[in-house]
């Protein structure tokens, strides 16, 4: 039987910290596939270890600050404590009931036996498990390279948190976002791809032959690279924005849409992304209001139509976001109309940002060339500065930026790896 309990933010301390036992405490999503995976091994080995050692879950949607203060990245994690503070590793993502009643034996034990490192070689490094990295590891693999995918979140990239693609191809015109990098991830396992998510990347070293990764837990070291660690959302950079992040100020509707039933919200953007989250929003909030610098979207016609046929959307162009504001959460902004230069209150429950996006790159600083943006360059084979390291999706410079540019870079950057080791007479791993 199982002897997990619940527990929330305000009774972390005292029913947990303050526990004569150890514990086990795994963060957990309403609705999170990962979840439901781990979710029935946590609560069996509790029933075997539950005499002496305190089994706990957390949701992470409703206790997002205690999630962030022990930097619990996405469900499901499981941080250990012991005497009060945090004891050993912590577990995320797929966790196997082997690892885990290891780990559970070393805390009980007062040992950390179950961290030596694991290391890893192949022919193919893919960091980054968006679609390009997913293609990539779908055509590696089916060359029958050893191919391994790291990412340090979930593979899927921002299309898995995309409510619905509508554009891409070979699809019935409508597809969730979840759903289509599920099938990418599903067909790169089945031609032999190994993902390795949730890995807590430390550094990473591009010189010599062999190229290596390192994480918490592993090294990598790989014959060659592609870089597909893709870009994350720009940041408005006003006052008040890092403040109330989680506390108001969101990033992804389809994440955070449902919080604000019968609410009044604000999208910032003019792009697809903004106009497409401002319509998919209205299933939620009771008025959606689009605010936006210019006095024009970029978004396409068919995704404008939609906006601006729905009553529930209302538009501020030539309006600028000049700062958050609220207490605890946020309750309002302050605007300025570019038209006149005046700044102006406007009461809202929450914002959410789409004003484009900065690439992941910062790990590679100092070793490839990218642009003053930070972007990788490539050449038209995706070969970055470094023989052995391709770039593909949108860490690189380039004009477009569509999931189905990211899935063409991603085949040409397998197929070029696999011409590099070929001529380079690396035979397959």
């Amino acid at each position: 039987m199982s002897r997990v309990i619940d527990i929330r933010e305000k009774e972390f301390e005292s029913r947990v910290l303050k526990s004569g036992l150890p514990a086990a405490v795994i963060f957990y999503g309403s609705d999170c596939p990962v979840c439901s995976s781990v979710m029935p091994v946590f609560e069996h080995l509790s029933s075997e270890y539950g005499d002496r050692m305190l089994f706990a879950r957390v949701n992470r949607d409703i206790n997002r600050e205690l999630a962030k203060k022990y930097h619990v990245k996405a469900s499901s994690t499981i941080v250990f404590f012991r005497d009060g503070r945090e004891f050993c590793k912590t577990l995320s993502g797929y966790t196997r009931r082997p690892e885990l009643k290891c780990v559970i034996e070393d805390v009980i034990g007062n040992k950390c036996e179950c961290l030596e490192r694991n290391k890893t070689e192949c022919d193919v490094l893919i960091l980054g498990g968006g679609p390009s990295g997913l293609t990539s590891a779908i055509y590696a693999a089916r060359s029958k390279l050893y191919t391994v995918v790291v990412d340090n979140s979930m593979a899927g990239g921002q299309v898995a948190s995309t409510y619905q693609v509508a554009n891409y191809p070979g699809t019935n015109g409508i597809i969730r976002g979840i759903d289509l990098v599920n099938n990418m991830k599903k067909q790169a396992l089945d031609f032999g791809a190994r993902i390795d998510d949730m890995q807590d990347i430390v550094g990473i070293d591009l010189s010599g032959e062999m190229k290596k990764l390192t994480t918490k837990k592993n090294d990598y070291y790989a014959r060659s690279v592609i870089i597909a660690t893709g870009a994350t959302p720009r940041k408005l950079n006003v006052e008040g924005e890092e403040t109330f992040a989680g506390k108001g100020v969101h990033y992804c509707a389809t994440c955070d849409g449902a919080f604000y039933y019968d609410a009044d919200v604000i999208v910032v953007g003019g792009g697809d992304a903004a106009v497409e989250e401002a319509v998919f929003l209205t299933r939620f909030a009771r008025k959606v209001t689009v605010v936006h610098r210019r006095d024009h979207f970029t978004a396409s016609k068919l995704a404008q139509e939609e906006l601006f046929k729905n009553p529930s959307i209302e538009v501020l162009f030539n309006t600028e976001v000049k700062s958050i504001n609220g207490k605890d959460f946020v309750t309002g902004v302050t605007l300025m109309d570019n038209n006149n230069n005046r700044t102006y209150e406007k009461d809202t429950d929450g914002i959410f940002i789409y004003i484009g996006s900065q690439p992941q790159s910062a790990l590679f600083k100092g070793q490839i060339e990218t642009d003053d943006n930070g972007y990788i360059i490539t050449d038209e084979n995706l070969q970055t500065s470094v023989k052995g390291v391709f770039a593909a999706g949108d860490v690189r410079r380039k004009a477009v930026r569509q999931i189905t540019t990211a899935v063409a870079d991603g085949s040409v950057a397998a197929i070029m790896a696999e011409r590099y080791l070929a001529a380079a007479g690396h035979e397959k791993t």
